[in-house]
């Protein structure tokens, strides 16, 4: 199992801001192999988990790792978006915390079969759940050259995309993750900065296989919408379209009136649903940055629900 390699990002925080929620169930929307879970559940007797995930290798992974906590976890193959239908049918209530981290899990990087690293060499897929249509492959070969740059540069915030996109355009069929890297290559060079320069190609590409902006504003809502009063969401994001998104629901959610500026009186009647706990985003400690890397670009919010 590969699993005892993968360390769950800001643990500690999790955990700790889940300490004092209401008994009852917290959802981990995104099971990824249960780290998370695993240290919430020995954390507390009163603490029950659903973890919800669309990868079935990761759930069967989870399931391992959970066993020694006997009835207290419920997993399920889902999209988190769905969480309020999956709690619903497995009598999951009440529910005092949703846990929504929005990272890829060691696995899915470390399996060279699901192309969603540019290291090494591995077909050009990317989807979260592989029962699903659209595969990384589908995109670069099918869709039109401004088509591809638009999702680079909207989803990667990619400042090249329109010359990786001829160079994909000009060069199909691409095969594989290595012929692609070695296309961006080409089309920017092998870059001088601390990202690799096919960084932002891969992530806009995943983002848009796995339709994951979407997904979160799906996924938030059903969160504020399940959680009880006294309840907490956590999130941890990792990039700055997510975290946006992840920042921007959380504070609009927190107000009353979230009306446009330029209306004078309030038309909206909007009755806040959440408290942010934390003034400022948190953020890993350098110590657990030194020990585990992939926790370097991390933002986690916390909101309570009223």
């Amino acid at each position: 199992m590969a699993y005892h390699i993968h360390l769950p990002v800001m643990v500690d925080d999790v955990v700790d801001n889940f300490g004092a929620i209401p008994k009852g169930f917290i959802v981990d929307a995104t099971l990824g192999l249960g780290g998370h879970s695993f240290a919430l559940l020995r954390s507390s007797p009163d603490i029950s988990v659903l973890g919800i995930d669309t990868d079935h290798e990761a759930l069967e992974i989870a399931r391992e790792r959970l066993s020694e906590f006997d009835q207290r976890y419920i997993l399920k193959h889902g999209n988190y978006t769905d969480m309020q239908t999956i709690a619903k049918e497995n009598g999951v209530k009440p529910v005092s915390g949703v846990l929504m981290d929005l990272g890829l899990s060691s696995l899915q990087l470390a399996c060279k079969g699901r192309g969603f690293s540019f290291i090494g060499d591995g077909p050009l897929d990317m989807r979260f759940d592989q029962s699903t249509d659209v595969s990384a492959s589908d995109i670069v070969n099918k869709y039109s050259e401004k088509e591809i740059a638009d999702i680079l540069f909207r989803f990667g915030e990619e400042k090249k995309s329109r010359r990786i996109a001829n160079q994909i355009v000009r060069n199909r069929p691409v095969s594989s993750t290595s012929h692609l890297v070695t296309l961006i290559q080409k089309a920017v060079g092998n870059g001088a900065g601390r990202l690799h320069p096919a960084t932002r190609t891969f992530q806009a590409l995943r983002i848009a296989v796995n339709r994951e902006l979407e997904n979160v504003k799906d996924g938030l809502k059903a969160a504020v919408d399940l959680v009880g009063s006294g309840g907490k969401i956590i999130i941890l994001s990792y990039h700055s379209l997510e975290d946006r998104i992840v920042k921007n629901f959380l504070r609009n959610e927190s107000k009353g009136c979230i009306c446009p500026s330029e209306i004078i009186v309030c038309r909206c009647d909007h009755v806040p649903k959440l408290v942010l706990k934390h003034k400022k985003v948190l953020k890993p400690s350098a110590k657990e940055v030194i020990e585990n890397p992939r926790s370097r670009s991390v933002r986690l919010r916390i909101a309570e629900k009223v």
